[in-house]
């Protein structure tokens, strides 16, 4: 496996993947596939990178993630166990044309959607159990399966995961160098992080770190890392009731209050009091 582009293991003659991922992490490299990822989150949280944008994941949410688009997953450093369950295929799976057929034109919000990954809105048991189906299915029923879940998904509410459409080829050094540069910020982003240390981590002046991260994520990295400082705080008020707002932006690496009132505000188009009241 190279360092950046990841190969979905498949069987001999099989278009249609499902797998199963349970244990204490996911596979949380930054990584790239050719096949389109369809995800359910069975157990855990954490969160998730995608494109240009960070996300929460946690129970119960549904994840599409298209062709080629840098994504990782990074469970939360307490869970026991995560579980997901996700489906991969691609365009040319059942033929270069087969998705272009008239038949096939109420799928189109489904990819017109996965170009950038989304996200649905609303839970879904009866998808959930349809995905679980596919494991003990043959190719034919897999098949029947798959086309039903992309059916129903094209009729439900969804949320875009990436605004910024960029070309998704990426050198194996450059692919490297990001996915350096975001394993170290998931796993250090509660402390003090300078421009000057996360550039000679991927050998480069401060300077030309700033461009080539601004190139290849349309955002500034310290934009990239407040955004992951700003859905921790989330998860933790979520999760844990009994913790402060205070407490919640100083464990996360915000070390004023005001700035990061203000923050959170930019990144969320709320403030932390309102965003807590609306989750209790």
């Amino acid at each position: 496996m190279k360092v950046y582009s990841f190969k979905i293991p498949k069987k001999p003659g099989a278009n249609i993947v499902v797998q199963k991922d349970e244990g204490k992490a996911f596979y949380d490299k930054l990584h790239q596939h050719e096949e389109i990822q369809i995800s359910y989150m069975l157990k855990g949280n954490g969160k998730l990178i995608v494109g240009d944008s960070v996300y929460s994941f946690s129970s119960g949410n549904y994840f599409v993630i298209g062709s080629r688009i840098p994504h990782l997953f990074k469970s939360a450093i307490d869970q026991e166990k995560v579980e997901m369950h996700s489906v991969f295929f691609s365009l040319d799976s059942f033929g270069a044309s087969f998705f272009d057929l008239q038949e096939m034109d109420e799928l189109r919000p489904f990819f017109k959607f996965a170009n950038t990954g989304f996200k649905l809105r609303d839970a879904n048991a009866a998808l959930a159990q349809t995905m679980e189906r596919m494991f003990g299915q043959s190719n034919f029923y897999r098949f029947v399966s798959l086309m039903s879940i992309l059916k129903e998904m094209s009729q439900m509410q969804k949320e875009r995961l990436s605004v910024f459409v960029h070309s998704k080829d990426l050198s194996l050094d450059h692919g490297e160098r990001l996915r350096t540069v975001f394993d170290f910020v998931m796993a250090n982003f509660h402390q003090t992080i300078t421009l000057d240390k996360i550039a000679k981590l991927v050998h480069m002046t401060p300077n030309a770190f700033c461009r080539f991260f601004k190139q290849r994520t349309n955002k500034t990295f310290f934009s990239f890392l407040n955004e992951i400082r700003v859905e921790h705080v989330c998860q933790i008020l979520m999760e844990k009731k009994d913790i402060s707002i205070i407490e919640a932006a100083n464990s996360s690496g915000f070390n004023s209050i005001s700035n990061f009132n203000k923050t959170f505000k930019d990144i969320k188009g709320t403030s932390p009091t309102k965003y807590l009241n609306d989750i209790a």
